[in-house]
C-alpha cells in the first residue's frame, strides 16, 4: 500500500469543500426522513448519520472547524433546496445519482471504508427511490407517453400538413382534428384495454356458482378437492382444504343459501377504473398535442410558426425525457436528447415528405 502523500494547501481546501458537501447531504437526508415515517423515516436517519461519519473524518483531518468554510457543491444546494420543499421521489432520484459520483474513489486521503460506505449509500438511495418508482410507475407511465403522443404525433401532423404550402387555417385544423382523434383514440383504446383486463381477471376468480349445494357434499367424498387441485394447490392440502369447507358449510344456516366467503382483493383495485383510466389517458394526450398547435392558434403561420412550434415541443420533449432519465436513475441531459432526436425526427420525415407532394401537387 503507498504512504499517504503530505497534504497541501490545496489539499485542505478539498477537505474544506468535502466537509460542507459531507453536512449538506446528511441535512437533505434528515429533511427527507422528516417528512416519512416507519422504516423509510429510519434508513434517511441511518444514512444522515453515516455522513457524519465522513464528516468527523475530514474534520480531523483540518484540525478542526475551519475559519471559513465554503458553500456545498451546486448539487448539493439544489437536493437541499427540493429536500426541505418537496420531499418526493425526485429527491431520492437526484440523491442516487449523487451518490454514484462520489470524489472518494480517487481521494488518496479518504479511507477504504469511506469509499465503501458511498458505493452502499447509492445502492440504499436506489432502492428507496425503487418504492416511490413503483408507486408511481402506473400513473407516470401514462401521462409521460401519452403526452409524449401527443407532441410527436400532432408535430409530426402540422409539420407535414404545413411543408404542402396550405394556408394556416387548413394547418390549424388539421392540428386540432388531429388532437381530438389522437385523444379519442388514445381514450378509447385505455378503456377496452382497462375494461378487458378487469373482465379477464374476474374470469379467473373463482366464482360462486357451486357454493349452495356445499352443505350437501359428503364429508369423506367429494370432488371439491379437485377444484383446489385446479388452482395450484398439492393434493393433500387441497383434500384438507375442502374438507374444512365442507365441515363448515354443514354447520351453517340452511334458512338462506350458502355462500363462500368472497376472498380478499377480488376487486382488482390494482387495475384501476376503466373510465378514470380513459379520461387520464385523453387528457395527457390532449395535453401535449395542443403544443404544437399553440403558434397557428395564436395567428402566426408559416416559418415564423414552424419555429415557434419546434422550440415548444423541442422544450418539451426535452423536459419530459429528462424527467425519465431522473426518474430513472439515468443520466437525465441524455434521456431529454434521445427523445428530442426521436420527436424531431418524425417530424422531419412528414415535413419532407409534404415538400414533396406540394411540389408535386404544383
Amino acid at each position: 500500500m503507498s504512504p499517504t502523500p503530505k497534504p497541501t494547501q490545496r489539499d485542505r481546501r478539498r477537505w474544506a469543500r468535502y466537509l460542507a458537501d459531507e453536512r449538506a447531504e446528511a441535512q437533505v437526508y434528515r429533511a427527507l426522513a422528516a417528512r416519512r415515517e416507519g422504516e423509510e423515516r429510519e434508513i434517511l436517519l441511518a444514512l444522515a448519520e453515516a455522513e457524519g461519519r465522513h464528516e468527523a473524518h475530514w474534520l480531523e483531518l483540518l484540525g478542526g472547524e475551519p475559519v471559513r468554510l465554503p458553500a456545498p457543491g451546486f448539487g448539493s444546494r439544489v437536493l437541499g433546496w427540493m429536500a426541505r420543499r418537496f420531499g418526493s421521489i425526485f429527491v431520492l432520484a437526484l440523491a442516487q445519482n449523487a451518490e454514484g459520483r462520489s470524489p472518494y474513489d480517487s481521494e488518496p486521503f479518504a479511507t477504504a471504508r469511506m469509499v465503501a460506505d458511498e458505493k452502499i449509500h447509492r445502492e440504499v438511495v436506489r432502492g428507496l427511490a425503487a418504492r416511490g418508482r413503483r408507486r408511481l410507475s402506473g400513473t407516470f407511465r401514462a401521462a409521460v407517453f401519452g403526452a409524449n403522443d401527443g407532441l410527436v404525433s400532432n408535430l409530426a401532423l402540422v409539420m407535414g400538413i404545413g411543408a404542402t404550402g396550405v394556408g394556416a387555417q387548413f394547418v390549424l385544423f388539421s392540428g386540432i382534428a388531429g388532437l381530438l382523434a389522437g385523444a379519442l383514440s388514445m381514450g378509447a383504446g385505455e378503456y377496452v384495454s382497462v375494461r378487458s383486463q378487469r373482465e379477464l381477471l374476474d374470469a379467473t376468480e373463482p366464482s360462486g356458482y357451486a357454493d349452495h349445494v356445499l352443505p350437501d357434499l359428503d364429508l369423506d367424498a367429494n370432488e371439491l378437492a379437485l377444484v383446489y387441485r385446479t388452482r395450484g394447490m398439492d393434493e393433500q392440502e387441497a383434500h384438507d382444504l375442502a374438507r374444512r369447507v365442507v365441515e363448515t358449510a354443514h354447520a351453517a344456516d340452511r334458512g338462506e343459501p350458502y355462500r363462500l366467503p368472497r376472498a380478499a382483493g377480488a376487486d382488482h383495485e390494482v387495475v384501476g377504473s376503466a373510465l378514470g383510466a380513459a379520461g387520464s389517458s385523453f387528457l395527457f394526450f390532449a395535453s401535449g398535442a395542443i403544443i404544437p398547435v399553440l403558434p397557428w392558434i395564436f395567428g402566426l403561420s408559416g416559418l415564423p410558426a414552424v419555429a415557434v412550434a419546434l422550440l415548444l415541443v423541442g422544450t418539451a420533449l426535452t423536459a419530459t425525457g429528462a424527467m425519465v432519465g431522473l426518474l430513472s436513475g439515468a443520466p437525465p441531459l441524455r434521456r431529454g436528447l434521445r427523445q428530442l432526436a426521436i420527436g424531431f425526427g418524425a417530424a422531419a420525415v412528414t415535413y419532407l415528405l409534404g415538400l414533396l407532394f406540394g411540389v408535386s401537387a404544383g
